[in-house]
Formats: structure tokens, C-alpha cells, sequence
């Protein structure tokens, strides 16, 4: 299963980031093979529509699920209708390594 998850940074030390549609990066994280990307959010700096543009860079990558501190309001209808779950983690200290243990078991 493919997991994204927003991030602070591009290291498995930095923190999950709270917002989603304006995270710094967003780590594509893959369960069964364990393999991970880091991609840099060309959404972050958008005047509007952050979200439902960040919506579909992670939805291209096929991924089930999204952990963030936070989704915005129009986030979640658009989620919903591509089946894709929403995860809130509100552990601003959590580590990408810490958030993918917890996605291990």
C-alpha cells in the first residue's frame, strides 16, 4: 500500500508537517516494498487551490492513504470521491522514520 506523508523536509528526521496542501515535501511511502520518494511540493507557494493541486500530485502517484496535521475544508469531498483516506496525526514532533513505523504495524 502507498502512503504519503507531508514532511518538513527531505530526510527521515524531519517532521511530519501539519498543513497539507502547503507542506514543504511530501513522502510517497510504499509499505510493502518499503521504498520511499520524497517529492518537493510545487504547491506550496500557490495563491489558491494549494490543496485540491496537491490532491493530484500525491493522487498520480497511486497512493491509499495521507497522513498530514491537517486537511483543509475542500480537501476532504475530493479525497472521499478518489478513495483515498485521510489520516489526521496531530504530533507535530513525530519524525517521517516515527510515522513509518507506526505504518508498519
Amino acid at each position: 500500500m502507498k502512503v504519503a506523508i507531508t514532511s518538513t523536509g527531505n530526510t527521515l528526521e524531519s517532521t511530519i508537517d501539519p498543513r497539507f496542501g502547503r507542506c514543504a515535501y511530501f513522502v510517497i511511502y510504499d509499505t510493502e516494498s518499503k521504498g520511499m520518494e520524497f517529492i518537493p511540493n510545487p504547491n506550496k507557494e500557490a495563491e489558491e487551490g494549494a490543496g485540491p493541486a496537491s490532491v493530484q500530485l500525491v493522487a498520480s502517484r497511486n497512493v491509499n492513504k495521507i497522513v498530514s496535521g491537517e486537511f483543509g475544508m475542500k480537501i476532504k469531498s475530493l479525497l472521499d470521491s478518489l478513495k483515498i483516506q485521510m489520516i489526521v496525526l496531530k504530533e507535530p514532533e513525530k519524525t517521517i522514520k516515527e510515522v513509518m513505523d507506526l505504518l508498519n504495524h
